[in-house]
């Protein structure tokens, strides 16, 4: 499959579509995802214009994994959970939906169901709440 320019991540980095930012920096973007599956779900993108980890540049990459570490330690200050998942999927069968290689933050908390997908829309303000609870807590790069 070759990278769609019209997917919902690829939009959000044009400001094309709505987000709740955390992180806006000149080679990655992190934002609240808009089914979590816990609190403080947050994605983590590039710029770079790839569809999974086999296409994104090993630079790309470097920046990626780097600023997905920072924003695991926001969450976790923000959100004091039990653990923090780190989640990154390629391709449809291991259950990958925006064709935007991305990486999942999710706080833990015992007795959560672990599951791939949330399946319901969270609040708008809410979401926003937690981007700001996120960005205090961000680390310098």
């Amino acid at each position: 499959m070759a990278y769609d320019p019209d997917n919902i991540f690829a939009r959000i980095l044009r400001g094309e579509a709505d987000a709740h930012l955390v992180l806006n920096e000149e080679h990655c973007m992190a934002f609240m995802d808009v089914m979590p599956q816990s609190p403080g779900h947050t994605l983590v993108i590039p710029r770079q214009p790839a569809e999974d980890i086999f296409e994104l540049g090993a630079e790309s990459l470097n920046h990626l994994v780097a600023a997905t570490r920072r924003v695991a330690q926001a969450v976790r200050t923000a959100f004091n959970p039990g653990g923090v998942m780190v989640m990154q999927l390629n391709g449809a069968d291991a259950g990958q939906t925006v064709f935007h290689i991305h990486f999942h933050v999710i706080p833990r908390y015992a007795g959560e169901g672990l599951t791939l997908h949330a399946r319901s829309m969270a609040d708008a303000r809410q979401l926003d709440e937690h981007a700001a609870k996120i960005r205090a807590a961000l680390p310098a790069p």
